[in-house]
């Protein structure tokens, strides 16, 4: 049984960098040891509890991804063991929710796709009839289905920071035009493969994020997490109706009790710190999380 782990820092390897969810360790030169912890994180804030078994989970679940995906993408798993760079004592800390990747070139762009719109994308359509600069048809609802998937790509922001929505336009301008197509191209051939696998197990994927990293050689990898709860809106196809926000399996949940919670008589600023996580919040998100990998892996 895996540790709950919140903030901890193994001291058999060098520290690269602590994200908000995952740590990333190196391990010589080219490989990194990425940690998946049980922090959560909402409105670019991350909550001071953690979710029990929720490391664990999203690094099954990516790998789960990682495996499916493979002839679509090279990914930066080594296929070593994770326990295999660590002390004995540490060993419990990163079982089960870590990955031993390669270490790459981090391209400085989200690749997100949206087969439906929600969130941000709601917002922006009802105000200009398009989301991040790729135009769309009048007369679509809240969690409409796109004609087809459309690539709307952030800019990567810091710790504690929002990322930015970004045209294609300023993608091309940030890492050139071959590897912006490149990259294009990639995260919609992978939404639409995982979206027809999570079809089949009564999930509907809304919308997802990638990330991508070079090689030394300059070969595009997928790298991070992929396809998790935490980077994607998972749907119930069961439950789902155009025109209303559905019930999900990823953070939405957490999202909308942070939206109507208040911190000294006020809403809550959606700066850090922020409100207290009650039990019951926590175990009904941790229920989110496991309901979409027992879906997906059965």
């Amino acid at each position: 049984m895996n540790p709950t782990l919140h903030t901890h820092t193994l001291g058999s390897l060098p520290l690269l960098a602590r994200g908000k969810v995952r740590d990333n360790y190196a391990v010589g030169d080219d490989r990194i040891l990425m940690v998946a912890s049980d922090r959560i994180s909402a409105f670019d804030v991350v909550m001071s509890e953690p979710i029990p078994g929720k490391g664990a989970l999203l690094t099954q679940m990516a790998l789960f991804w990682f495996g499916k995906l493979g002839p679509i993408c090279p990914n930066h798993l080594t296929g070593d063991a994770p326990e295999s760079v660590v002390s004995d004592a540490e060993k419990p800390f990163v079982a089960k929710r870590s990955m031993l990747v390669r270490r790459l070139k981090p391209v400085p762009v989200e690749a997100v796709v949206r087969g439906y719109l929600a969130g941000s994308g709601w917002k922006e359509y009802q105000e200009s009839l398009s989301v991040c600069g790729v135009k769309l048809p009048a007369g679509l609802q809240n969690a409409s289905r796109l004609p087809e998937p459309i690539f709307t790509p952030a800019a990567k922001a810091g710790m504690g920071e929002h990322d930015e929505n970004i045209s294609f336009e300023q993608t091309v301008a940030m890492i050139g035009p071959d590897l912006a197509e490149r990259i294009r191209n990639i995260s919609i051939a992978l939404y639409e493969a995982a979206y027809d696998i999570a079809a089949a197990k009564g999930i509907i994927i809304a919308d997802t994020k990638f990330e991508f990293g070079l090689s030394p050689e300059g070969t595009l990898v997928l790298m991070d997490e992929v396809l998790t709860p935490d980077s994607s809106r998972y749907w119930p196809a069961d439950a789902y109706r155009e025109g209303v926000n559905p019930p999900s399996f990823d953070k939405q949940y957490l999202r909308d009790w942070l939206d109507v919670s208040q911190v000294d008589g006020a809403p809550w600023n959606k700066q850090a710190p922020a409100p207290a996580l009650p039990p019951e919040v926590i175990s009904l998100t941790a229920d989110k999380y496991q309901e979409a990998w027992a879906r997906l892996r059965d």
